[in-house]
């Protein structure tokens, strides 16, 4: 594996700097015989490590991040000597859970008051996982390596000071609650910038440029061509916005133009 030349190959610095990493985590996997692991990679990031694996045909690791419906996932690298199986056993060694269980005046708190909290800590936002917000708290996802820190610190913010907050196995995980609402768009065709512009209540141009700058996802993938056609059931992502699903073609207006049932994961 001749490492400067598949960073040759990346043209944007933060995504050599990411296959760098990558490499290292794979290279002392391979000489020193032990599992290793990345951090937490967003949709974006685990597209391109995984074409890179794939590249490489690297069959011994696993993108984990707590359950099947992760979005920020880990990807765990490990020897030969070992299998995936025996790799689930070990997922308690890597990443835990900083359950967080508000006081009843307080309850309703969104993604983005744990997420700034976090911050507020000194956290990188890659050392945390998915947070799974409920009605009575939240579980996020974390690095072992950071929740003795977490669970020491977090209290002494005052959005948690009257809390209780508990680390957990990652196996104790529970599944989120995914709230959903439905919206309505017309569209001329299921162009990606179409739909996009549609969503985003923005014009073509400005979609066109959310998509160049590599914020838009169809089923996971990253997408940087604007003329790609959508179909029913894909899952459109658009970071920053959050996360759609072209649910059902409803129609046509009587200009022929399509009507277009949209869900939004809240």
């Amino acid at each position: 594996m001749n490492k400067q030349e598949i960073l040759k190959d990346y043209k944007k610095e933060e995504d050599r700097l990411l296959i760098a990493k990558v490499l290292d985590k794979i290279e002392i996997c391979k000489t020193k015989n032990k599992i290793t692991n990345t951090d937490f990679l967003d949709l974006y990031q685990k597209n391109i490590v995984q074409k890179l694996l794939n590249k490489q045909q690297n069959q011994n690791y696993i993108f984990f991040g707590g359950n099947k419906e992760a979005e920020r996932e880990i990807v765990i690298f490990y020897p030969d000597k070992l299998d995936k199986k025996i790799m689930e056993k070990n997922y308690n060694q890597i990443l835990q859970i900083i359950e967080i269980i508000l006081p009843n005046e307080l309850k309703g708190y969104t993604h983005r008051d744990y997420l700034g909290g976090l911050m507020k800590l000194g956290i990188k936002r890659e050392k945390i996982g998915d947070i799974n917000t409920f009605e009575e708290g939240a579980e996020i996802v974390v690095l072992k390596e950071i929740s003795n820190f977490l669970h020491i610190n977090l209290s002494n913010l005052t959005r948690f000071s009257k809390s209780k907050i508990e680390i957990k196995q990652i196996n104790e995980l529970r599944k989120p609650e995914i709230k959903k609402e439905e919206m309505q768009i017309i569209v001329s065709s299921l162009r990606i910038d179409s739909v996009i512009s549609e969503i985003m209540k923005t014009s073509r141009t400005k979609a066109e440029e959310v998509i160049k700058q590599n914020r838009v996802f169809i089923n996971f993938e990253n997408v940087t061509k604007n003329a790609g056609k959508l179909s029913e059931g894909d899952i459109i992502t658009i970071r920053g916005k959050g996360r759609f699903k072209l649910k059902q073609i409803e129609g046509n207006t009587k200009k022929q133009k399509l009507i277009l049932c949209i869900e939004k994961y809240a």
